[in-house]
């Protein structure tokens, strides 16, 4: 008994020396592990850091870029805040790097490279935008069109993948080294439950803040889109202001014209063919060549006199004002086929309508009635009015050509600004055409004015 007792205690010698010595290997591990760990996390979350930087750098490059084309495309000065702000963080970004970079030869070799690209795209943004403010269109539409601000970021983005690749493949490593150091610490269940837990939590926290950054950066955009379409809106709605305005000023300066034309043009030419006529009474009988000379000044002052009167009807038409709008708009289809030798048919509808809309209604068949004659090769032309409770439908159909409206063809100017005059007066204006199949124009305008946005 002694002697199995005395063989049992180095037993329990042996087995509490190889515990201290699983303790110690397990602490050993666990501390090498720890350390190697430790040492790897330090190195992502520098690398990290590093490929925060540059894409820090490549963004704000980007943004100075954004503001300076918008700058230059539009002329409007809230694009330079931006553009202010990158070129003001590039610097920042390029010092933070350079630090970074300091001890690693390689790294900073290619930074360097990086820096005098970003400095030459700098360099040309500024160039394009002092010319901009200057006024010097030329230049900076010529330095804008040219391909050197492309091969720049086209460098920049090289030479900045490379730096986030390096960081990257730095960060790979570190990961691997983790990773190492956990196997080594599977040997230990609380150290192999306590690493798990630590990358449960990493993972958690680094989900979160993704999952908190993504919602701020999709509250961000939804706000540029919003800005975005307000401006949209503004500038359109000024421009339909502008367009209105221009239209208006062009009727006052036909009308203006018309009377000028009228009051002083035709009034000196009937004075000259009184004066004409007064002085044929006065040469009593006249050589044949003296009669047939005076004969031809009276039918160039004739001619004159017509010609001054179709000129006043275009500018203006007094049959509008006199006869209305269903006279006004016979004759003028009367005299479209004398001119143009096309058939015209004539549908029209006593109809309702303030002067601005009668004046609407004529310029559309007068435009319409041009387009035919100029491009359609029609023979046959229906013009209708109309009236319903509430609008009138005005409509030129013909029999010529037809055009493709997606090939923008030279009457869809015309076209345009039909459209335009019809939308200012609250209504609506329709084109259908085909080649070969005919162009039918279809105007639909309410009676009463409509209600300002």
């Amino acid at each position: 008994m002694k002697g199995l007792s005395s063989f049992a205690l180095p037993r329990v010698a042996i087995s509490l020396i190889l515990a201290v010595l699983a303790a110690a290997v397990l602490i050993g591990i666990n501390e090498t592990g720890f350390q190697q760990s430790t040492r790897a996390l330090d190195r992502i979350e520098e690398y990290t850091r590093n490929r925060n930087a540059v894409h820090s750098l490549l963004q704000d490059v980007l943004d100075a870029e954004t503001g300076s084309r918008g700058f230059l495309l539009t002329g409007d000065p809230r694009y330079l805040e931006p553009y202010n702000r990158a070129v003001a963080k590039i610097d920042q970004d390029l010092d933070g790097l350079r630090r970074t970079y300091a001890g690693r030869a390689a790294e900073a070799a290619l930074l360097g490279q990086l820096t005098g690209n970003v400095q030459r795209k700098l360099a040309e943004m500024d160039l394009s935008v002092r010319m901009r403010k200057q006024g010097n269109e030329d230049a900076w539409k010529f330095v804008l069109l040219t391909d050197v601000g492309k091969e720049d970021m086209d460098a920049i983005r090289e030479q900045a993948n490379k730096l986030i690749q390096g960081a990257t493949d730095g960060i790979v490593n570190a990961q691997e080294q983790v990773q190492q150091s956990l196997e080594l610490a599977r040997l230990g269940i609380a150290i192999v439950a306590f690493a798990a837990l630590s990358a449960f939590y990493l993972y958690l926290r680094q989900s979160t803040r993704l999952k908190l950054a993504d919602e701020q950066q999709q509250a961000a955009l939804q706000q540029e889109r919003d800005l975005l379409e307000v401006q949209v809106r503004e500038r359109t709605a000024t421009l339909a202001q502008l367009a209105t305005h221009l239209q208006q000023v062009r009727e006052e300066e036909r009308g203006h014209l018309a009377r000028e034309l009228h009051d002083e043009l035709g009034a000196l030419l009937t004075a000259a063919k009184l004066d004409v006529a007064r002085l044929k009474s006065k040469l009593g009988p006249q050589p044949p060549e003296v009669g047939d000379r005076l004969q031809h000044l009276t039918e160039s002052l004739n001619s004159g006199i017509a010609l001054k009167r179709r000129i006043i009807e275009d500018l203006r038409p007094s049959s509008l004002a006199n006869l209305g709008l269903t006279a006004a708009l016979e004759i003028l289809s009367r005299e479209f086929s004398e001119r143009s030798g096309v058939e015209v048919a004539t549908s029209l509808e006593d109809v309702e309508l303030d002067e601005a809309r009668q004046l609407t209604v004529y310029r559309i068949v007068q435009e319409s009635l041009t387009n035919v004659g100029k491009y359609a090769e029609a023979k046959h032309v229906d013009v209708s009015v109309r009236g319903y409770s509430n609008h009138v439908e005005v409509e030129v159909r013909d029999d010529g050509k037809g055009f493709d409206l997606a090939q923008g063809k030279p009457s869809t100017h015309g076209l345009a600004g039909m459209r335009h005059r019809v939308e200012a007066a609250g209504g609506r204006l329709s084109v259908q055409s085909r080649p070969g199949a005919g162009t039918r124009i279809q105007a639909v305008l309410p009676k009463a004015a409509p209600i300002a946005a």
